[in-house]
């Protein structure tokens, strides 16, 4: 209940009067018996003892008034602390709403801005794993077209230099023009750097984001006054990366057990139940028509054999790209299972014949020679019968190949 009461006064700790009265007279008590016991026994006067206890009373008062404003401070960190964790809790609960990653860093940087009182700006800058290269990837309050014209690595960036390569601590830079002018950056560049914002940048406070143990970025927070940033928005802006960089990985988890939910893990494509799932939000265009297309391999089974079942991944993979080059756009395309896909696509269906003829063509080239056999039926919203017809017409189509290879075995062993 006490606790309560405090967070409700807005202090961590607080003493009672009797506390207080205690502090204060125990001690006065002691002066006047140590006075008494040590006084002459004639001549003496009361004055230096009332010197004595007045000093005792303005130096209590006085370190009691510093205590509380100590407190005050900590209060106020431990109030902007417990906003980051707020903050960051509600990206994490709410990450499924972010359409991609790109909006959750959006988001991710406006809370910055908002809990670091010194920031009127900032950014995200991601790091190339590979090459080392730096591109902005979400901004606040600075010209994002801009800024993606810049071409700069890693080891070109404050961050990196002011830790001697180690990315691994908060920087703060309070004079932006200079810093940059020492660094390998065109003076095209710096201007860029410069300019970004509607006021020049003066300040600037970095710090670098890990996930895993790798650096995955840097957030940078701006602002247009000189000395804005003390080592108290140092230390908030750390305890903020390490916040963000759980809540980026647990972002990246989400999606990925997303994906892994709703997406064939060999070629990306829907996985059946994602697949029956959006065909109930298809969107029919009446002039052009919606066919239900059912897609078999031909020849799956004997590349395993011969080649072995990473090639026959590889064939698959081929066969769903060769689709999606067509018909991405077109409509919504699922691997069902083993080597049969499902497209539900517009029309019309002259074109969409026309598509297939292309691909077969196409994976005709390849130097698997890969084939397949297909059905298509008209679709309006009856899946069932719609699926009933095209499968019914991949299989005569499929049945229609045999004979006429075995039309073609015989021929060849009569001459």
């Amino acid at each position: 209940m006490k606790l309560r009461d405090n967070f409700k006064r807005k202090t961590i700790d607080r003493l009672d009067y009797r506390y207080h009265l205690l502090l204060l007279i125990v001690p006065i008590v002691l002066f006047v018996l140590l006075f008494i016991l040590n006084a002459p026994t004639e001549g003496w006067t009361i004055l230096p003892l009332l010197f004595v206890c007045l000093i005792y009373v303005i130096a209590y008062s006085l370190i009691y008034y510093l205590h509380q404003g100590r407190l005050s401070r900590l209060w106020l960190h431990l109030e902007q602390v417990v906003n980051i964790n707020d903050a960051i809790y509600e990206l994490a609960h709410l990450s499924s709403h972010y359409k991609n990653e790109h909006a959750f860093l959006d988001a991710l940087l406006n809370k910055a801005v908002c809990i670091i009182n010194g920031a009127e700006m900032g950014s995200i800058i991601k790091v190339n794993e590979i090459s080392n290269k730096l591109h902005f990837e979400s901004v606040v309050g600075l010209d994002l077209a801009k800024l993606k014209q810049l071409n700069f690595t890693l080891e070109q960036s404050f961050e990196y230099r002011l830790t001697k390569g180690k990315c691994d601590r908060v920087v703060v830079v309070n004079d932006m023009q200079n810093i940059n002018s020492g660094s390998t950056l065109s003076k095209e560049a710096q201007q860029i750097l410069l300019t970004a914002a509607k006021h020049p940048i003066r300040s600037t406070l970095s710090s670098p984001i890990r996930i895993d143990g790798k650096l995955y970025g840097m957030l940078n927070l701006d602002s247009s006054s000189v000395g804005a940033f003390s080592d108290y928005d140092r230390n908030l802006v750390s305890i903020l990366t390490h916040e963000a960089s759980n809540a980026i990985a647990l972002y990246q988890k989400s999606q990925q057990i997303t994906k892994l939910a709703n997406f064939d893990s060999l070629t990306g494509l829907y996985n059946r139940k994602n697949f029956e799932d959006a065909l109930l939000h298809w969107q029919a265009k009446p002039h052009l028509g919606s066919f239900l297309i059912i897609i078999d391999m031909d020849n799956l089974k004997a590349i395993n054999d011969t080649y072995g079942h990473q090639v026959g991944d590889a064939a698959i993979k081929r066969v769903s790209t060769a689709i999606l080059s067509y018909w991405q756009n077109k409509g919504i395309i699922s691997r069902f299972g083993g080597d049969e896909f499902v497209a539900l696509c517009h029309g019309p269906r002259e074109q969409l014949e026309g598509d297939l003829d292309e691909i077969r063509i196409k994976l005709h080239q390849d130097q698997l020679s890969l084939g397949f056999s297909f059905g298509i039926a008209p679709f309006d919203s009856d899946w069932s019968t719609s699926f009933k017809q095209a499968d019914h017409a991949m299989y005569e189509q499929k049945r229609a190949k045999k004979k006429a290879i075995h039309a073609l075995e015989a021929f060849a062993a009569k001459t």
